[in-house]
């Protein structure tokens, strides 16, 4: 089916009093504000976290977007010539069947990764919709990468927002400045951190559909917001554009693809046709898409240049007003000696960080941190500063990450200076981590914490069951051991641990006979290594004994220094004789009467 191309105009008071409807419908059916529970995520009753106002700071740098509405009938597709689904131009219902099924995979991902979120596809839908028109109306290859890249124009403060080159043009073609790139038009400086590899090909690139509605999806998850709160929700979408206009429209299309939408082929979709002006809302950014012609530059369209004022015409003269020459009345003071000053912002008085946090940082693996990550942003002369905002990175190849999963936060400085992170999750790799603060907006040095994960550990052992462990020569042990690991009486999953048949208790070293687990060609081997499952327990493998009677000793241990020793007896049946060895503890044997 041939791309239909259209606009529906509607401005003025139809416009404004359609946005503003959807809006209001839309917020009216959400909860109210949201709290924070004992564990830190949100919940009803509490603001969502503040936003910026920085370009750096949103996904898309404030980028220029899509300004066309919904249709206003319904969403269910008309029929066109053929038996064809038919379209509405720009504000066309359907969804290119590639990109519609990405949103839907990022969606099932999220709800897997972060159900608290209750991100809905059909919001990344109307993101897609807004930022770059469906991926230029589905121009996507089989694996979702478009057919060529979408840039949106350079950001170089000529009308829009001012970013210096952070990728040196590895994903928009420009190391002088950068552009917002791909379907969900992403800035490089943020596609760093939360680029996502949606389609399982090890790439995020931001020019795959899958690979940019995922990153799309965590981006707007991040902080724990639930997006089914209207408070969240518009806090999720400001991050994205901080623009009342982009919220407005992007609640539009969200209304609109929640009351139903339908598949189109991918490539038949329609090209928004109506961007944003430079400066709309509080955004100062550009985005516009592409142009359907393979490579794209975005569709940009050069702004007016401005047109000179012209000249008031001369009028009569009248009576001067009272303050003017010759009108009497006070006299005006005179023009000041001082050259007018703007006055900075707080960020300006910036001169360097300290740290306010916790003093050392150390958790075991999969814990939470208790102590917190701070920095105080101070003048030179010590002062502290408010209402900045500090970021927060985890740096390096780490699993540590904060609350939600992402390696990135930012917060603002209160009264006192002091902006205070998320709370840091210990990942699975153990040893040092460093987590970097720096000012948004200002260059001055770093800050440089250090947080140390250690190994996953237990304090306490318990053998699961009561039954002798016995054997005949030969045989096999008929209960398979259980031992249950905890720490500070808690449950200790995941520990690293050994079982150990040793030689008495005196010497730990590898006994050389009597029960032995089965290795490779079931060849006997006394050492075993575990991991504790999901409840604490550490299952030991089947237990075999040769031809040696008496009692041996099996020694289990785990990280942390947790130790419990189990006797097992292996004696010949009732009627026949053995050989027997022992592992008792070594004792100075007891001396005849002869040798006495």
């Amino acid at each position: 089916m041939a791309a239909q191309f259209g606009l529906r105009l509607r401005k003025g008071a139809a416009t404004t009093a359609l946005a503003a409807a959807t809006v209001a419908a839309l917020a009216a059916s959400q909860a109210p504000g949201v709290t924070t529970d004992s564990s830190g995520r949100q919940t009803t009753g509490s603001p969502s976290p503040e936003m910026s106002t920085q370009a750096d700071e949103t996904a898309t740098g404030n980028s220029r977007y899509y300004t066309d509405l919904p249709p206003l009938d319904s969403p269910t597709p008309t029929t066109g010539p053929g038996g064809t689904p038919g379209t509405t131009g720009a504000g066309e219902s359907g969804i290119p069947a590639t990109v519609l099924d990405a949103y839907k995979k990022a969606e099932a991902a999220l709800r897997e990764s972060k159900p608290g979120c209750n991100l809905p596809w059909q919001l990344l839908a109307a993101i897609g919709k807004v930022e770059s028109g469906q991926a230029r109306g589905g121009r996507v290859d089989a694996e979702g990468t478009t057919l060529g890249k979408i840039l949106g124009p350079q950001l170089n403060g000529n009308g829009f927002a001012n970013i210096s080159d952070t990728d040196d043009g590895a994903f928009d073609d420009d190391s002088t400045h950068d552009r917002a790139v791909g379907p969900m038009q992403f800035i490089p400086s943020t596609w760093k951190w939360a680029g996502r590899d949606g389609n399982a090909d090890g790439a995020e690139d931001p020019n795959n559909v899958y690979d940019a509605a995922l990153a799309a999806g965590h981006y707007l998850c991040r902080f724990d917001w639930d997006l089914s709160n209207a408070a969240n929700l518009r806090s999720a979408i400001l991050s994205y554009n901080n623009s009342t206009e982009y919220y407005n429209t992007v609640m539009s299309w969200l209304s609109h693809y929640r009351k139903g939408t339908h598949e189109i082929p991918d490539g038949t979709g329609s090209l928004p046709q109506t961007p944003s002006s430079p400066g709309t809302g509080t955004g100062t950014g550009n985005n516009t898409g592409g142009t359907g012609n393979g490579r794209g530059t975005g569709g940009n369209t050069p702004s007016p240049k401005p047109t000179p004022p012209k000249p008031p015409k001369p009028g009569k003269p009248g009576k001067p007003k009272p303050g003017e020459p010759g009108g009497g009345g006070t006299t005006p003071p005179p023009p000041s000696t001082n050259p007018p000053t703007t006055p900075g912002t707080p960020t300006d008085s910036v001169h360097h960080l300290e740290n306010a946090g916790a003093a050392s940082l150390t958790a075991m693996a999969g814990d939470t941190f208790t102590g917190k990550l701070a920095a105080r942003t101070e003048t030179k002369a010590g002062k502290a500063v408010a209402k900045v905002r500090v970021r927060f990175t985890v740096v390096g190849d780490t699993d540590t990450t904060f609350t939600g999963g992402e390696k990135v936060a930012t917060a603002l400085t209160d009264s006192t200076g002091k902006a205070t992170a998320p709370a840091l999750v210990a990942g699975e790799k153990t040893g040092d981590v460093t987590i970097r603060a720096t000012v948004v907006g200002r260059t001055v040095p770093a800050l440089d914490r250090t947080a140390t994960v250690t190994a996953r550990r237990a304090d306490a052992l318990a053998r699961v069951g009561t039954t002798e462990l016995t054997c005949v020569p030969g045989g096999e042990f008929a209960e398979q051991i259980a031992v249950k690991a905890t720490y500070r009486g808690e449950i200790a999953d995941r520990v690293a641990g050994t079982a150990t048949l040793v030689t008495s208790l005196l010497d730990p070293t590898q006994n050389d006979k009597g029960p032995y687990f089965k290795g490779a060609g079931d060849k006997p081997v006394r050492t075993f290594a575990l991991e504790s499952d999901a409840g604490g327990v550490l299952k030991l493998p089947k237990l075999y004994a040769d031809d040696a009677t008496g009692t041996f000793l099996l020694r289990v241990e785990t990280e942390g220094g947790a130790t419990l020793t189990l006797e097992l007896t292996v004696q010949a049946p009732a009627g026949t004789s053995a050989p027997t060895e022992s592992a008792e503890p070594d004792e100075p044997a007891t001396p005849s009467p002869s040798e006495s």
